[in-house]
């Protein structure tokens, strides 16, 4: 699998760094994980996106969404593609997208992007992918996505407080793509719902991860601070999420 960083600046999009999303290839299969702002187009220099196997929404935050519904004009009323587009989103999210769009009866939003609506323990295998999904604690619905393809593990968190299935996920994962939104040690008025660059770290080396890529670094943050406390934590291969990067699994 080749994974490419399409963006990964935490809540909002910077001047040079787009919100969440990625790219991830094998085998001629494509999807998209996280439609954050600014990632269509970083998506569309790489790939054509009608061409796309599958869609993978995390949750429906903007900074992980919102890009969706320029996947959906390019599908419904520009260049198009291949249709409908899987779409794998949280419980409700279907309804939330659908309102937005002004999607109702037979609008061509469902005709171009089919939502299929996954949660912890549900599997899907699109192309040469086979997904599973478990859930994080965060403030909404939020779905860690573990992908394989070529005997190789991806997994992806989304947004997630602390929890142990974050290590259940990741078990034995190639690459661990963990949100690290926060540095320092946790207290009590710490945001329960994002994690530590230092849990991340945590979670890694007790998932027994090959490679751990931190990502939704808050723009506030060096994201070489959030390497070096994951670092305190986890003793193998840590790399920072940098828009552009590609990473081979």
């Amino acid at each position: 699998m080749k994974l490419t960083v399409l963006g990964s600046s935490a809540g909002t999009p910077t001047r040079t760094n787009p919100a969440s999303g990625y790219l991830l290839e094998h085998d001629g299969s494509t999807m998209w994980i996280d439609a954050g702002t600014g990632t269509f187009m970083r998506l569309a220099e790489r790939v054509d996106p009608g061409q796309l196997d599958a869609v993978v929404i995390s949750h429906v935050h903007v900074d992980h969404a919102s890009d969706l519904f320029g996947l959906y004009g390019y599908l419904a009323y520009g260049p198009s593609g291949h249709v409908p587009i899987p779409v794998f989103v949280t419980e409700g999210a279907t309804e939330l997208f659908g309102n937005f769009a002004g999607a109702t009866g037979e609008h061509v939003f469902h005709h171009v992007l089919d939502f299929r609506e996954v949660g912890r323990g549900d599997t899907a295998e699109v192309g040469s992918f086979a997904l599973r999904f478990g859930a994080s604690k965060h403030a909404v619905a939020n779905n860690i996505t573990r992908i394989v393809a070529g005997g190789k593990t991806l997994v992806y968190t989304g947004d997630a407080g602390p929890s142990d299935e974050l290590a259940e996920m990741a078990d034995g994962a190639a690459l661990f793509l963990c949100e690290a939104t926060l540095i320092g040690e946790r207290h009590a008025q710490t945001y329960p719902f994002h994690l530590t660059a230092s849990e991340a770290g945590q979670i890694a080396a007790r998932a027994n991860v090959g490679h751990l890529v931190l990502t939704h670094i808050s723009h506030t943050v060096n994201p070489a601070q959030s390497v070096a406390e994951a670092a305190e934590r986890f003793d193998g291969l840590i790399s920072y999420a940098a828009p552009g990067t590609e990473f081979d699994i």
